[in-house]
C-alpha cells in the first residue's frame, strides 16, 4: 500500500480557482492509476478525475472541461486544477491510488474545498 496525503483545499468564491496536491510515499508511483474522489454534504462519493500510468485521463461530466488532473512521477505527487468554480463543487476531495489488480486502492485523508460568496 502507498500512503497519500491531500493539500491545497479551502474557500473560495464561484468561478475562482484552486490546485489540489496528493503527495504519495512509497515506491513505484508510476504504476499507480491515480484518481480524485469528492464525498459532498449528503452525497456519496463520486469519481472526480482519473489519470493512468500511460497519461490518459478520465473525467466527470459534471467538472469536464473545468478541472484538469496531472502527475508528476518525479515528485510522486498527483495535482487537480480547478477552475470556474461552482457552489455544486464544495466537498471534501480525497486522493486515491491502486494498481491495475488491486480491487480498492489506497485513500488519503481528504482535503476540504468551499465554493461560497
Amino acid at each position: 500500500q502507498v500512503q497519500l496525503v491531500e493539500s491545497g483545499g479551502g474557500l473560495v468564491q464561484p468561478g475562482g480557482s484552486l490546485r489540489l496536491s496528493c503527495a504519495a510515499s512509497g515506491s513505484a508511483f508510476s504504476d499507480y492509476i491515480m484518481g480524485w474522489y469528492r464525498q459532498a454534504p449528503g452525497k456519496q462519493r463520486e469519481l472526480v478525475a482519473r489519470i493512468y500510468s500511460s497519461g490518459t485521463t478520465n473525467y466527470a461530466n459534471s467538472v469536464k472541461g473545468r478541472f484538469t488532473i496531472s502527475r508528476d512521477n518525479a515528485k510522486n505527487t498527483v495535482y487537480l486544477q480547478m477552475t470556474s468554480l461552482k457552489p455544486e463543487d464544495t466537498a471534501v476531495y480525497y486522493c486515491n491510488a491502486k494498481t491495475v489488480l488491486a480491487a480498492f486502492g489506497s485513500w488519503g485523508q481528504g482535503t476540504q474545498v468551499t465554493v461560497s460568496s
